[in-house]
């Protein structure tokens, strides 16, 4: 006899009938009339669920304009005319592309999401057409190391675009890498390319860099192709773990207003591709103070003059400058093309010349006497007639004082007069 926990082969036979038909139940209700096509909580892997439960989106869906690899954790939306951020970006991304698009405008928590985009390390934003970057625009998104914003004529950028906008005190942002190549707005929205415009652009791109301590920890910084003149005063006094800065293809004259001494950890500085045309000895130093360093400066027109007397020595005995062989001379026209390291102080026309600095006080001085002069050219003037009276007191009283010299003369000249003069006194 069986035992109490045994089944035969009958109560095997019902248990499937059984299951097939919950399977066709649920097969039929599905395509009942009025009913959409089947959705996937259909899946055999749904079946376990409790009935009626509603399931959430896939974490893995792509935005329509886009093209998504989740082996790759890389999301690219190139070419798409989108005018904002999808709204759908997948959680998995780590890599995303949003590039010759129509995004003007980038606003506050443009990024924000549920689930948050944790992972995300890597956003290039080039070639949107942005003008605006609003404070804030890059919350949410704690995992970013690099961000490229090229080719973008930004003509607002928030000085907190890089922070929190939210906080009083920003916190540091987990940039590593920030590019911002030929972010130059178009000259009809920049005053028309005046020098005003220019130092406009400038001082915001550089108050956006020194917000706080929010890109403490930033490494790389490149600012190719803006047409900066000058680097505005404090422009790197944030950026105390920059390694590597880009600032080749601009326009800038001179280095005088800013300070590379706190960037202890710098190694590379380019500046090809300028308009320097000598250097001094306050940056000199500074560069040769840094341990690591390597400044590129090939392309620059150097006016080869006695003010770049130091600058040869200094290039003739430094290790910085990796292509100091291939700077050469653009100025005056007889020393066209001379390589800098050829040159001898003999080559500069140094002849001695006072420091700028007595020259200038020569200059104040001569200025002082000169208004000292026509001030006393002035009294003389209203006091002509006081003068002239006094001038010919002093005329009589000399003519008097010479006649009686001139008769006591002629007294002792003559011995009758002499003798006459005798007598009469006794």
């Amino acid at each position: 006899m069986p035992g109490a926990g045994s089944r035969g082969p009958g109560v095997d036979g019902r248990l499937r009938l059984a299951r097939l038909a919950l399977v066709l139940s649920v097969w039929v209700s599905a395509w009942a009339p009025g009913s959409s096509a089947p959705s996937s909580s259909l899946s055999p892997a749904a079946f376990p669920a409790s009935a009626g439960s509603a399931q959430p989106p896939p974490a893995d869906r792509c935005p329509a304009a886009c093209e998504c690899s989740e082996a790759a954790r890389t999301v690219k939306c190139v070419n798409r005319d989108l005018q904002e951020v999808p709204a759908d970006l997948p959680p998995y991304v780590r890599n995303l592309f949003l590039t010759g698009n129509q995004m003007t405008v980038l606003p506050a928590g443009a990024f924000a999401r549920q689930p948050p985009l944790a992972d995300l390390a890597a956003l290039n934003l080039s070639g949107n057409h942005l003008e605006e970057v609003s404070a804030g625009a890059f919350e949410h998104l704690p995992g970013l190391r690099q961000l490229d914003l090229s080719h973008n004529p930004l003509s607002r950028l928030s000085p907190f675009a890089f922070s929190d906008s939210n906080a009083s005190i920003p916190a540091p942002s987990p940039l590593a890498e920030l590019i911002l190549n030929h972010v130059l707005p178009p000259e009809e929205q920049r005053d028309n390319g005046t020098f005003e415009g220019m130092v406009a652009f400038e001082s915001m791109v550089a108050a956006a860099l020194r917000s706080g301590f929010a890109l403490q920890g930033l490494q790389r910084l490149e600012l190719a192709s803006n047409h900066f003149l000058y680097l505005p005063r404090d422009f790197l006094a944030q950026l105390p773990g920059l390694r590597h800065l880009d600032l080749r293809n601009n326009s800038l004259v001179s280095l005088n207003y800013v300070s590379f001494r706190n960037l202890t950890q710098l190694q590379s500085l380019h500046l090809e591709d300028n308009a320097l045309k000598v250097l001094h000895n306050s940056t000199l130093a500074e560069w040769q103070g840094l341990a690591q360093v390597r400044v590129f400066l090939d392309n620059n027109p150097w006016v080869c003059d006695c003010y770049m007397a130091d600058m040869v020595a200094w290039l003739k005995e430094t290790e910085v400058v990796p292509d100091k062989a291939r700077l050469t001379c653009a100025f005056p026209e007889k020393m066209r093309k001379r390589a800098l390291l050829n040159l001898n102080i003999s080559d500069l026309n140094c002849d001695p010349i006072l420091p700028p600095s007595l020259q200038t006080s020569y200059v104040f001085l001569g200025i002082v006497l000169a208004l000292i002069g026509a001030i006393f050219l002035l009294v003389l003037y209203l006091n002509r007639k006081g003068i002239k009276k006094w001038m010919h007191n002093i005329r009589d009283a000399c003519r008097d004082h010479m006649e009686g010299y001139h008769y006591r003369y002629e007294i002792n000249a003559d011995p009758r007069l002499t003798n006459l003069s005798s007598n009469s006194d006794v």
